[in-house]
């Protein structure tokens, strides 16, 4: 069934409680990358051209409310001033920035508020039960407002009072960014036009054992890269020097390796590598590194990145693809010398005629590092909740929105 989304809710003169995701970089002081706070403008603007009074949540970083000190450091850190600074920039409203969480002072400001305007409230990890999702802390932010509306992409997979528990008080829709997600993932992934390519790199296969298992199911190759890849080619019985492998889930790659014979899918693995003595240090100073193929992999040296061989062979797949989700990327990116891998990818996602979705986190920086992410045809903003949908499992920030 389909989910109630804002265009549904009668917002007019309404104070509608909007979980974003302004989670964003800041440095100094200021924002270094304003992605988010940029997704999230068609609904807030939907809201204020409505005549609503739109009163706006989101975390920022992490805080540790374990530790008092490392908790108030967290606090001073990520504080959410800068981001209602930059979003005053891109409205034509006024907006008033609380910088509190609860009391007196942002009920004054909610109860305040005319119409079309905006509040921005702190940052929601300033509560200790916000990742709990305690229930009296939802209560009390829901008695500020009338509707919730669920726009966080990058959240919805947390149970938190911010992205489930004010739906439990107040009638509820998604806002446009989490139905355009929630649409290119769908259609990608359960519904995609064939051929249907899925690229999964990154370090840990325990990060995507779910969501290997799932992909090969569904789409017709999958393609297997960075670090993860080792444990795969450790799995094929090749030697892979002091290449990152797991050895706990050797035996799984293993049995996905059968699985997707059994099914007469495509698992590709890398056939050549770059290699060097040890990982970089820093991670982008410079390194010598050399090609080798992934049968002669020296002892001594471990694998950082995916090889020119490889990349063709992945870029000739996706050539052929009609629909690609990709997630993660395929070696040390971060360093020039071993982002190759990565950008032959991003590349051939780039020329491809496909529907491309690129799954959040590091894929999607190296997308936006090389200028690609408008020929992508959805660049995904989040990354847990990337995976969880990739996994086939529920969206728990979505779940609990009302259906139609």
């Amino acid at each position: 069934m389909s989910k109630r989304t804002v265009r549904d809710l009668d917002v007019n003169q309404k104070t509608v409680l909007v979980r974003v995701d302004f989670n964003v970089p800041i440095k100094s002081g200021e924002i270094t990358d304003d992605t988010r706070i940029v997704k999230a403008l068609p609904t807030i603007n939907y809201l204020l051209e409505h005549n609503a009074k739109v009163v706006l949540f989101s975390h920022l970083g992490k805080i540790d409310h374990k530790d008092p000190v490392k908790c108030e450091e967290g606090k001073k850190k990520n504080n959410m001033a800068p981001v209602a600074a930059r979003l005053a920039q891109l409205v034509s409203c006024p907006v008033k920035f609380v910088p509190v969480t609860r009391g007196e002072e942002l009920e004054e400001a909610v109860k305040n508020m005319e119409a079309g305007s905006i509040v921005l409230v702190q940052n929601t990890r300033y509560e200790k039960g916000e990742s709990k999702n305690d229930p009296d802390l939802a209560k009390y932010w829901a008695s500020l407002g009338d509707l919730f509306v669920s726009d966080a992409f990058g959240s919805v997979h947390r149970a938190h009072a911010s992205t489930v528990g004010l739906s439990e008080y107040l009638p509820s829709a998604v806002g446009f960014l989490v139905e355009k997600e929630l649409k290119f993932l769908g259609d990608a992934v359960d519904n995609p036009v064939r051929p249907f390519v899925g690229i999964l790199g990154g370090a840990k296969i325990a990060d995507k054992l779910k969501v290997i298992n799932n992909l090969l199911e569904k789409c017709d190759t999958l393609i297997i890269g960075g670090g993860m890849a080792y444990t795969f080619l450790k799995a094929q019985g090749k030697e892979v020097g002091e290449s990152l492998v797991d050895p706990e889930q050797i035996e799984y790659c293993g049995d996905m390796l059968k699985k997707a014979a059994d099914l007469g899918k495509k698992l590709l693995l890398p056939v050549d590598t770059v290699v060097a003595d040890s990982f970089p240090d820093p991670i982008d100073g410079e390194i010598e590194t050399k090609v080798v193929s992934v049968d002669e992999i020296p002892a001594d040296m471990q694998g950082l990145d995916i090889g020119p061989k490889t990349a063709e062979l992945f870029a000739e797949e996706v050539k052929n693809a009609k629909t690609v989700v990709w997630n993660g990327p395929m070696g040390v990116f971060e360093n020039p010398t071993l982002a190759k891998g990565t950008k032959a990818v991003a590349q051939a996602l780039a020329d491809s005629e496909a529907t491309t979705v690129i799954g959040g986190g590091d894929s999607a920086a190296a997308v936006n590092q090389m200028g690609l992410a408008d020929k992508m045809t959805h660049l995904s903003t989040g990354g847990g909740a990337f995976l969880e949908f990739l996994e086939g499992n529920g969206l728990t920030g979505v779940d609990c929105i009302d259906e139609l």
